[in-house]
């Protein structure tokens, strides 16, 4: 294999989505007006892999020989592309950087295919963290989401196999599947005592970014955009929806990256161009030697109506780009959590053979200099969501009755408080007040018999009331408190 490769891509995703092929967002981060920039000079003396270098010809002597000796000398026949694929798949190892990844040329392949208009797969953003396959953010009505996974969620098992020992890309070919097939996720998730079994239909993703819609509250009108995450169309999208809502003459604007994974950095480059005024960069990309590009807007004043950010611990990456530029750049508020905490940038190099390697070159940093790697983005105001609004679908193996326990059930009374029968605890002991509970919700439908059981039935009515409830508008708190934000002051 020719060491020397070329530069595909600059990436602030760093992470794949679960689809046909998987993903990580990519695009290059210089136009042509900024070919001689520091950074981009420091971009490609990066890839100018000298290898005659002051003592580079005898530290890869010594890989050659070992190289030899395996391939001529083991006692069994070995494959010399395995060989070679295995040293530089250590070598990255060795950086112990979950951004940092090698594929071969087939998975180098079957990862560029979601760079089509859909995908098929769960649809959810992953990373590796802590050693374990980490759900960064399931993408907006996807399976995933539907299935209840949340960010932060670690998957411990595939199907009933470990992922221990599995990196990041072997992982994801075995949740990625065909359309209408299932898999079984066995998944860890923080503060709870037990592991959680979800399945997860698989079905086809579009690529679809930019949601929008305008909301009326005590007379004014709030243009809510929502970014699922940022592709090479997101920011076109978003220019075209922001003027479709002015028109409609909006008092108002909530710009909402809850659940949003990241993608291309010049879509939030493009994005922010729209909203920030010119004084402060947009972001800055620190390279490894301390040299720092800073990109700006053009605008020579802000849009003539009050601006929120609403942000969650799913908004990661390119999402916590454009956070931190409305909160540092723009100097307006920031509603929901502490955002996910990534604030890396990634290059991917293919080689000649056609594997290619996504390294981690630069640090992005705030417009005010700050590096909010495994920190995140702290909103302005701290608002958490009603419990309900993180509970998972119910998997009913078998009936929850009298007397079970464990984290079905905790997870069952957050659900009934949530849909407003009270179960008078939530530590996820069925006592009688639960069973109560359930009888009362049984009774208020005419589709169920009254038993005081949570059997499948009963789960799917639940889970479909409490689907409808979260998707209205009213009872999002994050989102009423950006509305209120807006118009404090």
């Amino acid at each position: 294999m020719n060491v020397k490769g070329k530069m595909v891509a600059i990436l602030v995703a760093g992470s794949l989505a679960v689809g046909a092929g998987g993903t990580y967002a990519g695009m290059s981060l210089f136009s042509d007006d900024e070919s001689n920039s520091a950074l981009e000079k420091a971009a490609e003396d990066s890839l100018n892999l000298d290898l005659g270098g002051s003592g580079a010809e005898e530290e890869f002597a010594k890989i050659e020989k070992t190289y030899d000796l395996i391939s001529q000398q083991y006692f069994q026949k070995v494959d010399k592309d395995k060989l070679l694929e295995g040293a530089i798949q250590g070598m990255v190892k060795t950086l112990d950087d979950p951004y940092s990844v090698y594929m071969d040329e087939e998975t180098a392949e079957q990862f560029n295919d979601t760079l089509e208009s859909s995908f098929e797969g769960i649809g959810a953003e992953v990373t590796m963290m802590d050693g374990y396959v980490t759900i960064v953010a399931p993408f907006e009505d996807s399976p995933a989401e539907k299935a209840g996974l949340r960010p932060k969620d670690q998957i411990v098992s595939i199907d009933g196999k470990s992922t221990k020992g599995l990196d990041l890309y072997d992982a994801v070919l075995k949740i990625r599947g065909k359309k209408g097939s299932t898999v079984k996720l066995e998944v860890k998730r923080p503060g709870a005592s037990e592991t959680l079994t979800v399945n997860v239909k698989r079905d086809e993703i579009p690529i679809e970014t930019v949601y929008s819609d305008v909301i009326e509250k005590d007379g004014k009108k709030v243009g809510n955009i929502r970014i699922t995450s940022f592709s090479e169309d997101t920011a076109a999208d978003f220019e075209k929806q922001l003027k479709a809502l002015e028109d409609k003459g909006i008092d108002g604007l909530v710009i909402d990256v809850r659940g949003n994974p990241g993608g291309y950095l010049s879509s939030v480059e493009d994005i922010m161009k729209l909203i920030v005024k010119k004084d402060e960069p947009i972001v800055q990309i620190e390279a490894r030697n301390g040299e720092k590009q800073r990109f700006f807007s053009s605008r020579t004043e802000k849009r003539g109506y009050p601006i929120v950010g609403l942000i969650d611990r799913g908004s990661a990456s390119a999402s916590e780009i454009l956070a931190a530029a409305l909160k540092e750049a723009g100097e307006y508020e920031l509603v929901g959590e502490k955002s996910f905490g990534k604030g890396t940038v990634q290059q991917a190099v293919e080689m000649d053979d056609g594997s290619s390697i996504k390294l981690t070159m630069f640090k992005w940093l705030t417009p005010d200099g700050n590096w909010i790697h495994e920190k995140g983005v702290k909103p302005t105001v701290e608002v958490k969501q009603p419990d309900y609004f993180y509970a998972s679908p119910i998997t009913v193996e078998k009936p929850l009755t009298f007397d079970s326990n464990g984290e079905q059930v905790k997870n069952l009374q957050t659900i009934l408080k949530g849909l407003g029968f009270n179960p008078g605890r939530t530590d996820g002991y069925f006592d009688e007040k639960t069973e109560t509970a359930v009888r009362a919700f049984q009774n208020s439908s005419n589709d169920l018999k009254v038993t005081g059981k949570v059997d499948k039935e009963t789960a799917r009515l639940m889970e479909k009331e409490l689907l409808e409830k979260v998707d209205e508008a009213k009872n999002d708190l994050q989102l009423q408190t950006a509305i209120e934000v807006l118009f404090e002051k």
